[in-house]
């Protein structure tokens, strides 16, 4: 890219204590005509005492950092450095992650999925007033918001029993049922049962689809309304 004398250079700091990726990326920037490294931090700390000194325009910061969290880093730089634009470069693509480090000033949050040379234009991109995401991250926001705006269903009532005629349970779901009454866990009754959880919580869907009713206090009502338990 040719340099133009009247855009001053894109002045960049570095969080990142991955020595490869860090040099890479430093690497990529020196051949950069439109911009420029001005300072690079491995640890939490170093980035910390670097937010002291002249303002960057552009932050990139790893979250996991070895004396702890990038978030800490982008929290201060949203003091310190108001007008500086904040990216999360990491390999921590979960929803805490990505909701604190927005929460905490990031503008765009990339996974290091994408090779150093091809993030110059999310640099430009991020100081140009843009946000890159990578899809993955996208996705993740959009479902979130997505499931935000879905209203909870209503529980559904527990539907009346077409007739009188008792539910029949086989002897498993019998045991289970009775545990449950006297207050045993899923954990405990598989335990008892020398069962699995995942098989004593199949027991306990049956009992409940078998009694047409969907709590633990609605089984054990039912259950004796119809003489399975004693009362």
């Amino acid at each position: 890219m040719p340099t133009d004398s009247s855009n001053p250079l894109i002045q960049v700091a570095l969080v990142e204590d991955d020595v490869h990726f860090q040099n890479a990326i430093a690497t990529a920037i020196a051949a950069a005509a439109d911009m420029t490294l001005l300072s690079v931090s491995s640890t939490r700390a170093e980035a910390l005492l670097a937010l002291q000194a002249t303002p960057a325009d552009v932050l990139l910061v790893d979250l996991g950092l070895p004396d702890g969290s990038g978030i800490d880093v982008i929290q201060a730089a949203h003091q310190l450095w108001p007008n500086c634009a904040v990216m999360v470069c990491t390999t921590f693509g979960d929803e805490a992650h990505v909701l604190q480090s927005i929460e905490a000033g990031a503008s765009g949050y990339l996974l290091k999925d994408s090779a150093p040379e091809n993030m110059l234009e999310e640099i430009r991109s991020l100081h140009g007033g843009g946000s890159p995401i990578s899809p993955l991250i996208a996705r993740q926001i959009l479902m979130r918001f997505r499931q935000a705006a879905v209203p909870a269903a209503a529980p559904t009532p527990p539907a009346p029993r077409a007739d009188d005629t008792p539910a029949i349970l086989s002897s498993r779901e019998k045991e289970v049922l009775e545990l449950i009454t006297k207050g045993f866990t899923a954990e405990e009754i598989a335990r008892l049962m020398q069962v699995s959880v995942h098989t004593v919580q199949t027991y306990v869907r049956r009992v409940y689809g078998k009694l047409k009713v969907t709590s633990k206090a609605e089984a054990i009502y039912e259950a004796r309304q119809q003489g399975l338990l004693a009362p």
